[in-house]
């Protein structure tokens, strides 16, 4: 891999942030609008997963290896899993202490990146990853929060989406590592979702009465949510998981922030302000501490193996 090709993470993880970010700012309206349930639109986004997958295919050759198989069913089922977990989390507790818990699936990444992938990160990339941690739990925080809550189901679930989610995108660059194509991976990720559908069929107790509105904008949101999702793979397949994660969890929300801002005139919190600054400048160290680290000579990964057609 050519450092022009390692360098080509940043353009995928900005893709990313741009997709997921206003898939955020507007991921609410089916349930806000129409009483749309949460499983449904866990079915629609199942279903939205084809569209990237059929032009991933049709990029990049199908890996049948079992290790790829492997890999991607790994990411998928930890990923879509985790979001299953969240509905029932979320109906047992409070969304704004689930969600900081959730928001620290990062923190998951980076530990495995480091203890099992032996990625090297600088101090100035260390500084900017803490930051961006940080900046993640506070935007976490909506505005209101507060009261006491009792303890129960939902904190087990909501640290069991956390170590899922954060697994998720270590197997997604584990999977590059092993010389696994992006199409393959993403396609095993597809077919994960979809093989838990029924699952969020059986949780809502069948399909809803809706106005065709409801799956048409859940649709024309969700899709936007599963080209993200491509992009994710393709940037922790070109950059390292300890840099590539934190950046992505804490730009994303900024620009829903941002949008939500000029869409729905809403302030962010105190601490949703704070975390946008944490968010930016500890992104912006970490792009430089890897610029920086590219520049040194002998300080390269060693080049990712091609996949056996």
């Amino acid at each position: 891999m050519t450092l022009r090709d390692k360098r080509s993470w940043i353009l995928y993880a900005g893709l990313l942030v741009l997709f997921w970010g206003v898939w955020g700012a507007f991921s609410s309206q089916p349930t806000e609008r129409y009483g749309y349930p949460d499983e449904m639109i866990y079915v629609i986004w199942a279903l939205t997963m084809l569209v990237p997958a059929t032009f991933a295919l049709r990029r990049e050759r199908f890996d049948r290896r079992p290790i790829a198989a492997a890999y991607g069913l790994a990411a998928g089922l930890t990923g879509a899993g985790g979001q299953l977990l969240l509905f029932q989390a979320l109906s047992d507790g409070p969304a704004y202490l689930i969600f900081p818990v959730v928001s620290l699936s990062p923190v998951i990444t980076v530990l495995m990146a480091v203890a099992l992938l032996r990625e090297r990160i600088g101090r100035l990339a260390v500084t900017g990853v803490i930051a961006a941690l940080i900046a993640i739990v506070l935007i976490s925080i909506p505005a209101g929060a507060g009261g006491s809550v009792s303890t129960g189901s939902w904190l087990l679930l909501a640290i069991l989406i956390c170590v899922a989610w954060g697994a998720q995108a270590f197997f997604m660059r584990k999977a590059a590592l092993a010389g696994v194509n992006d199409a393959t991976t993403f396609s095993w990720m597809t077919i994960s979702g979809l093989l838990l559908v029924p699952v969020a069929v059986l949780m809502m107790g069948g399909f809803p009465d809706a106005p065709w509105q409801a799956p048409a904008l859940t649709a024309g949101t969700q899709v936007l949510n599963a080209v993200g999702a491509l992009f994710l793979v393709m940037a922790l397949s070109r950059g390292k998981a300890s840099v590539v994660a934190p950046i992505t969890n804490a730009l994303a929300p900024v620009l829903t922030i941002v949008l939500s801002l000029m869409v729905y005139q809403t302030l962010p919190t105190i601490w949703g302000a704070i975390g946008i600054v944490l968010a930016l400048a500890g992104s912006t160290l970490m792009v430089y501490a890897d610029e920086k680290r590219e520049e040194i000579p002998g300080d390269r990964e060693p080049s990712t193996p091609m996949a056996s057609p």
